[in-house]
């Protein structure tokens, strides 16, 4: 097997704010491997949060190419799947690639691959369930209270159900201001919040209530990472469901969190890959934590694994595709609100323009 990769600039079409930063592009590294005349992709963008820039992204990938150059063919490598050491979003980006090589060499896209091993549904059976979709969240960041709401306005004409604001300014009033003016906008949106980390939990205990009255339906992370305790406590006075996820990072985050908060958001390239996200999902069945699929801001390339497992999900927040102001992929939709696997094989994307390529 052989293993390329190319780099590329992923322009936001406005700023994203949060509570902790404002992102107008992000690097994307992506990752080839060829086989016998066919090709499989997977991407990899950098995150200062994961502390992930774009020298270290290349140097990971290179060396996870040449690792696979031990194997004799993409299949013994998925079953292999040899991590090592390295950062969760390499390893999910070289699996998403081995997947897609191994589903377009045996006619099959990455769902039916995925269901097989997880024994849900064998790949031949007939009658398999049609392809994954679901009903995404469009995320709203930190703005005036007047351009959010034109913002969900135009998200509920284009077909969009579910949105998630972002909160976390330095006045909560003006977080209060923003969900109220898209819920009058919206009013038939399903609303999510995520203030990543921006509150104390005694600030937490004040403003959930304020939400829960205007019909919030779950809170993400609503206090700083790093005491996952003080969040299953929160969780157990909170008259809203609240999700953790900067504290839900890998398999141990979320079995010490499993049953003690109302749920998880697994993130591909923060957990590493569909097979851990299939083991998280799995662990924490019957325990009354509910998984969402969330995503880094990445073309349709990266978004693709996680919308092969999105029928397994209570949320799904997988648009960050949709924020882009040029998607250099095309294959999983989303602009209407719903993303969507299909039944050709592998992930069931193609590109639409190229970047710069080294050869690994």
């Amino acid at each position: 097997m052989k293993a390329t990769l190319r780099t590329v600039r992923l322009a936001l079409a406005e700023p994203l704010r949060i509570s902790r930063s404002t992102m107008t592009a992000r690097d994307a590294v992506w990752f080839t491997v060829e086989h016998e005349g066919l090709t499989g992709h997977g991407e990899a963008v950098t995150s200062v949060y994961y502390g992930l820039n774009t020298a270290e992204l290349e140097r990971q990938l290179y060396e996870a190419g040449l690792d696979l150059g031990h194997f004799g063919d993409p299949e013994s490598a998925l079953r292999e799947r040899p991590a090592g050491d390295r950062p969760p979003a390499v390893t999910a980006a070289v699996e998403a690639a081995l997947l897609d090589l191994c589903g377009k060499r045996s006619g099959l896209p990455v769902h039916r691959l995925l269901d097989a091993k997880s024994a849900r549904t064998a790949p031949s059976t007939p009658g398999a369930p049609s392809p994954p979709s679901a009903r995404t969240a469009r995320t709203v960041g930190i703005v005036p209270a007047e351009r959010a709401a034109a913002q969900a306005r135009s998200l509920a004409d284009s077909g969009f159900t579910v949105i998630k604001v972002k909160a976390g300014a330095p006045d909560p009033e003006d977080d209060l201001d923003r969900v109220r003016a898209i819920a009058s906008a919206a009013p038939r949106a399903r609303l999510l919040l995520d203030p990543n980390g921006a509150w104390t939990s005694a600030e937490a205990l004040q403003l959930l209530p304020r939400y829960a009255e205007l019909d919030v339906e779950a809170v993400e992370q609503p206090v700083a990472p790093g005491d996952p305790e003080a969040l299953a406590r929160l969780a157990e006075r909170s008259p809203l469901p609240l999700i953790a996820d900067e504290d839900a990072v890998t398999y141990e985050d979320v079995r010490r969190l499993a049953g003690r908060v109302h749920g998880v958001n697994v993130k591909l390239a923060k957990c590493g890959g569909p097979y851990e996200a299939l083991r998280i999902a799995e662990l924490i069945e019957g325990s009354g934590t509910e998984l969402m699929l969330g995503c880094l801001t990445a073309s349709t390339l990266g978004l693709a694994p996680a919308v092969h497992l999105a029928d397994r999900a209570r949320w799904a927040d997988l648009d960050g595709h949709l924020l882009l102001a040029d998607d250099p992929w095309t294959g999983i939709g989303g602009a209407d609100g719903v993303v969507r696997a299909s039944e050709l094989p592998g992930l069931g994307v193609r590109e639409r323009r190229v970047g710069r390529e080294d050869a690994a």
